[in-house]
């Protein structure tokens, strides 16, 4: 399923699943008029497991010509926003060889490959949606960066997760794009430099994993107005997502909802010669495949 969270008219956010390139279908609706108990919206129908996803199936499953009509909407008619707030977002910084390369060369990071998983934290707060803007504000930050990112949406509870169990802990897949402030790294920490609100673009569906066979096979890129600047595939990821589940839980419990955004590959704006930062009037646009495109342009936010 390719599950996304919408709203009509600037209205409450809803739940739906993406049918094809042009409609979705509104799960509330469907599993009223079927009278069917189903979660409405997205945090709390990973939270409901297995019974609300094979709930949902079930729906889906069923002639398309019988839906109600009010439950089909043209994607066009509505705003799609975040897929939901998750309670963690854990990042993955250096997890791609070549930017490990160009980080310890702009960023001064070091050029040796990371023994272990290097994690840090986005808050809530810095989740946007598909369209939604990233703010720029020349007060803070002068260095304004862009990562794409494979999203791991955690399905399950885990604590102390062995890799070869990690994936059944898996909710689905999404996209991150880890906006960063290269500039407002203090002492090496970066959660002031990853946190603030808007540099979390996320989006701009959830797929749920038994429709992505091989998610350690993506290709990933990201285009800054139209222009590619990074180009990569999952397969490259120094820690692989069984690795990263099980080191993240071996010390820290991860919830229904929470995201792991696992890591950028080369070609982020602060690796170019020279030097390359988004500013306001830029686009910038994140693709995973499978999992479509993440869309956000650049604002003055003073």
């Amino acid at each position: 399923m390719r599950l996304v969270t919408y709203a009509l008219h600037d209205g409450p956010h809803l739940l739906g699943a993406q049918v094809d390139d042009d409609h979705i279908v509104d799960l509330a609706t469907l599993a009223e008029r079927a009278d069917v108990q189903l979660p409405v919206d997205l945090l709390s129908f990973i939270q409901a497991g297995a019974p609300a996803r094979e709930a949902a199936q079930r729906l889906l499953a069923a002639d398309p010509t019988g839906w109600p009509s009010d439950a089909v909407r043209r994607i066009s008619e509505v705003s799609l926003r975040a897929p939901l707030r998750p309670g963690k977002i854990i990042g993955v910084g250096l997890n791609y060889v070549e930017h490990v390369a160009e980080s310890s060369r702009s960023l001064d990071t070091d050029k040796e490959l990371p023994p272990r998983p290097v994690l840090f934290s986005k808050p809530a707060t810095a989740v946007t949606g598909p369209g939604q803007p990233i703010l720029h504000n020349a007060d803070l930050t002068n260095q304004l960066d862009w990562e794409c990112e494979l999203a791991v949406v955690i399905g399950r509870t885990a604590f102390q997760v062995s890799e070869d169990d990690a994936f059944e802990y898996v909710f689905g897949y999404s996209i991150v794009n880890d906006i960063s402030a290269r500039d407002q790294r203090r002492s090496g920490q970066w959660f002031f430099s990853k946190g603030q609100d808007s540099y979390a673009p996320f989006g701009p569906a959830v797929v749920t994993a038994d429709d992505v066979p091989d998610p350690m096979d993506l290709d990933l890129s990201l285009r800054v107005n139209g222009v590619t600047k990074q180009k990569s595939n999952t397969r490259h990821m120094l820690f692989p997502i069984a690795r990263l589940i099980a080191d993240i839980s071996s010390g820290v419990t991860l919830e229904p909802g929470d995201v792991i955004a696992t890591g950028s590959p080369s070609g982020v704006g602060a690796g170019m010669v020279p030097p390359e930062f988004l500013t306001p009037g830029d686009t910038v646009e994140a693709t995973v495949e499978g999992i479509g495109t993440l869309t956000n342009p650049v604002i003055d936010a003073r």
